[in-house]
């Protein structure tokens, strides 16, 4: 009955999401605060009081027939204007309300510029490790995803290969900064190497290749780490944004597409974008939460970075001092841990009998390591460590001295 494109991925759930319902399959089991779930990147610090007042005021100010109607397919005017000088505000850029694009969260996001720049058969790079769903996303739109292997010293993006597997078929290449799973920021240097890589290979081939800026872990950088805006390096640039992370809004599905102006034929990609957005099925991003989003913008709301960097430091002293092997991350709130042995789905079955819940680095293209998300209370934590000890033992590691 069911298509022949959809049989794959059910064969290959997302290992993220099953690990999900295992971790709530064991708290029905052992009670919750004895089931350690570091799987699923759901925030677990609450969304900023600006979104409560924010709510609260559109409903008891706002002409109900704005807040709940249609609207161009590409968002409120007044809402992208705000979005744009707050963007130019922080970043020395010249967006307008033409260069913003409301969208369905970052994956929507993503789907909406792949839909309106792909033919069948273009090819999407993309850096291990990366976001799983990427390859979905391609193949929505019959592209072929090819994949750059993961440079395990500092995880920046291995450009040299990238120069090696580039062709005349490459229509984009997908960047993740700061990066989900391994945490690192790609650096200002980085950036500009490939963005002169970019540059000299569509020069050549007379093809113009789109670097998607995947970015819904901006506002998560710590230590006072800088995440390059990528616009500024190379003109061919459209970024994907969204709130799930830096408001807490994973549920709620808000964010955006900057196409700016410096991007060839802009207006035409704009354009087609908005309707990309309609023929995909979500018409326009939610009303409401478009007008949250300005108010919120307005008020100065912003992510709770102190929680996440004191999670941060004490699960990665916590890792480290139990023996395993990690860098330390610059942003987002991930751990890329490496495994103690060759096959981490089997350090992961092993990591589940101490309820211990984590995503094997595979599922990234980059075996050998494990994903363990932070956005958790700093309690469970604290319970888990015990559960580490007891698993570093077992494997018989130190900590190094």
């Amino acid at each position: 009955m069911i298509s022949e494109k959809m049989i794959p991925l059910v064969e290959n759930n997302s290992v993220i999401r099953v690990m999900f319902e295992e971790g709530k399959r064991l708290a029905a089991i052992y009670g919750a605060e004895n089931v350690y779930d570091f799987s699923l990147g759901n925030p677990n610090v609450p969304a900023p009081e600006e979104v409560k007042q924010s709510i609260l005021e559109i409903l008891e100010e706002e002409d109900p027939v704005i807040v709940h109607g249609y609207m161009s397919n590409a968002g409120y005017e007044d809402v992208r204007e705000v979005i744009a000088q707050d963007l130019n505000q922080r970043f020395g850029t010249a967006f307008g309300d033409r260069n913003i694009l409301m969208t369905v969260g970052a994956a929507s996001g993503l789907n909406v510029i792949l839909k309106t720049i792909l033919n069948p058969g273009d090819e999407v790079v993309v850096f291990a490790p990366y976001f799983v769903e990427y390859g979905n996303y391609v193949t929505n739109y019959d592209g072929r995803l090819v994949v750059i292997s993961p440079n395990t010293v500092d995880f920046q993006p291995n450009l040299q290969e990238l120069e090696e597997k580039l062709t005349q078929n490459t229509k984009a290449v997908i960047i993740n900064t700061p990066n989900n799973p391994s945490g690192v920021i790609y650096s200002e240097e980085t950036l500009k190497h490939l963005s002169r890589i970019l540059e000299e290979k569509s020069k050549a081939w007379g093809n113009p290749i789109v670097l998607i800026s995947d970015e819904p872990y901006r506002e998560l950088a710590y230590d006072g780490a800088v995440v390059p805006y990528v616009t500024k390096y190379y003109d061919n640039t459209v970024v994907c944004y969204s709130y799930s992370k830096s408001l807490s809004l994973p549920g709620e599905r808000i964010g955006y597409l900057v196409i700016p102006d410096e991007m060839k034929d802009s207006r035409e990609v704009f354009t087609a974008a908005a309707i990309a957005n309609r023929v995909l099925g979500s018409v326009n991003a939610p009303s409401l939460m478009q007008r949250v989003i300005k108010r919120c913008i307005e008020k100065g709301a912003s992510v709770n970075l102190k929680a996440y960097d004191k999670n941060r430091n004490r699960l990665y002293e916590g890792l480290k001092a139990c023996g395993f092997s990690c860098i330390r991350p610059q942003g987002a709130f991930y751990l890329f841990v490496k495994s103690p042995e060759e096959d981490e789905k089997a350090f992961c079955d092993r990591a589940s009998r101490h309820h211990l819940l984590l995503v094997p680095g595979s599922s990234f293209a980059c075996p050998g390591y494990v994903r363990i998300a932070y956005c958790v209370s700093y309690e469970q934590i604290e319970r888990a460590m015990p559960a580490f000890q007891a698993l570093a033992e077992e494997y018989g590691i130190r900590p190094e001295k």
